[in-house]
């Protein structure tokens, strides 16, 4: 089986913050490669279209996304289907768009702040899976994060994307975290249930 690993960042943020993550997965036996796209500037079809690019010259790989660029691994290996992949774990990703995107596109410094990623956090994409390919899904519950800037999100969240907006149909599993949004990065928690999906096709859930 593959040991390769594609880690892609969300919005806002440089490919390196997923090297805490990447570390742990290399500490593990895994090659990683991080996988850099400007999230405010080009659609997500450019995006995907450079994944699907990465992917062929490094060839069977797993893919790990966080929040937006859970949505880019999303789109490339559903566009893509040819894309060798071995198993995906999304990380915070809002599958079924993002009530603090809406919220925050209310306000025309909050659309410029999005970016061409706007729609996306407003309609969600491809919140169907249909690869053969197990799919994982982290979702987190401590609601730290940019996405309360203009108050609470309603029901169980990281502060920015709450987990009913993480489903995808037909993942093989999802499981719900106590971790902020951007501290699932960081998480050792995080790390080993990635690693276990990565390794085993299934999370390790807490008892």
């Amino acid at each position: 089986m593959s040991r390769d690993v594609i880690l892609v960042h969300g919005l806002w943020v440089p490919a390196m913050v997923m090297t805490p993550l990447a570390a742990r997965l290399q500490a593990a036996g895994y090659r990683c490669h991080l996988f850099s796209y400007p999230g405010r500037e080009r659609p997500l079809q450019a995006h995907a279209e450079r994944l699907a690019r990465t992917a062929r010259d490094v060839g069977p790989a797993h893919f790990v996304g966080h929040s937006l660029g859970g949505l880019v691994v999303l789109e490339a290996l559903l566009r893509h289907p040819e894309t060798l992949a071995v198993r995906a774990v999304l990380l915070g990703t809002p599958a079924r768009g993002n009530f603090a995107g809406r919220r925050l596109a209310q306000h025309g410094w909050g659309r410029w702040f999005l970016g061409a990623s706007e729609p996306l956090w407003r309609e969600g994409r491809a919140a169907h899976w249909t690869r053969a390919e197990p799919l994982g899904v982290v979702a987190g519950t401590v609601a730290i994060g940019l996405g309360r800037l203009f108050g609470a999100l309603p029901g169980p969240n990281d502060g920015v994307v709450r987990v009913e907006e993480t489903e995808v149909e037909g993942m093989r599993e999802r499981i719900v975290l106590p971790v902020g949004h951007s501290a699932m990065l960081l998480s050792a928690r995080v790390a080993a249930q990635v690693l276990g999906f990565v390794r085993d096709a299934r999370f390790s859930h807490p008892a």
